[in-house]
């Protein structure tokens, strides 16, 4: 459950920096800046990829495909974004008797590189991340080392972006 719990939550992560990288795609003009908010969600505990609406300056979807050591590839339809992202820190609790899951963390995030319609953007924000599952049980017993048997990863996550 601990392996599950950190790649959800490396994947949450970069998520929301996807949404970043989404605002840049959106715009048809250059020299864009502004503050962005994203949101970010999974409902799998074991895929690396999950949903991203991008909204403020700029609105546009994306799906971020979280990769090793804190980096994400965020894709969307006219280029690519990569994004590192900080641990999160917070609190995290589990429930041995009803296997609920629950962890609130924060963390900040950093748009690294882009290509196509993304080319040199540049920005920076924090993120909170929020998930609740129910852990999977074995003969009446939580057991942790199968997936969550119902998994919801909720980022919210605002900064400012720029696009030359």
């Amino acid at each position: 459950m601990r392996k599950i719990l950190a790649s959800a939550i490396t994947a949450a992560a970069a998520a929301a920096v996807i949404g970043g990288a989404g605002l840049a795609a959106a715009s048809t003009h250059t020299g864009v800046s502004g503050t962005e908010h994203f949101q970010a969600m999974s409902t799998s505990a074991t895929s690396n990829a999950s949903s991203v609406i991008a909204s403020g300056v700029f609105t546009a979807p994306a799906v971020d495909h979280e990769g090793p050591n804190n980096i994400g590839t965020f894709t969307f339809s006219n280029g690519t974004i990569t994004v590192k992202h900080s641990n999160g820190t917070g609190t995290q609790t589990f429930n041995p008797k009803t296997c609920l899951l629950t962890v609130n963390q924060h963390g900040t995030y950093k748009l690294q590189s882009g290509t196509g319609a993304y080319a040199g953007i540049s920005g920076s924000g924090k993120y909170q991340l929020s998930i609740l599952a129910i852990g999977a049980k074995s003969g009446g017993t939580c057991v942790k080392n199968k997936p969550p048997v119902a998994f919801h990863q909720v980022i919210n996550a605002s900064g400012p972006v720029s696009l030359p």
